[in-house]
């Protein structure tokens, strides 16, 4: 995934913290996953700000930490899975 493309989360997803299970969860109309902590401070980010930035975000958050390749990885992976939207250059504002 380019370090360009703005990601946010697909129509129809919702992320939540919820304090019973101490962890972000996603919500969408067939159910929810619960997420680990990782997955949960990228998904948090995914607001229609670039790859590039959400990496810097999350270095200065954790800065003991080279996230480049998981960060990248994971964004892949819940791309394909169909929670992110992705585009490329200027925020469509969606």
């Amino acid at each position: 995934m380019n370090g360009d493309v703005r990601v946010r989360l697909s129509a129809g997803m919702r992320l939540q913290w919820e304090t019973a299970q101490s962890a972000y969860v996603m919500l969408y109309p067939e159910g929810m996953i619960k997420l680990n902590e990782p997955a949960g401070e990228i998904l948090s980010r995914c607001d229609g700000r670039t790859v590039d930035a959400l990496i810097g975000d999350l270095q200065q958050a954790f800065p003991r930490a080279d996230l480049t390749a998981d960060v990248i990885t994971f964004l892949e992976e819940a791309d394909s899975k169909g929670w992110l939207r992705t585009t490329k250059g200027e925020d469509d504002g969606y």
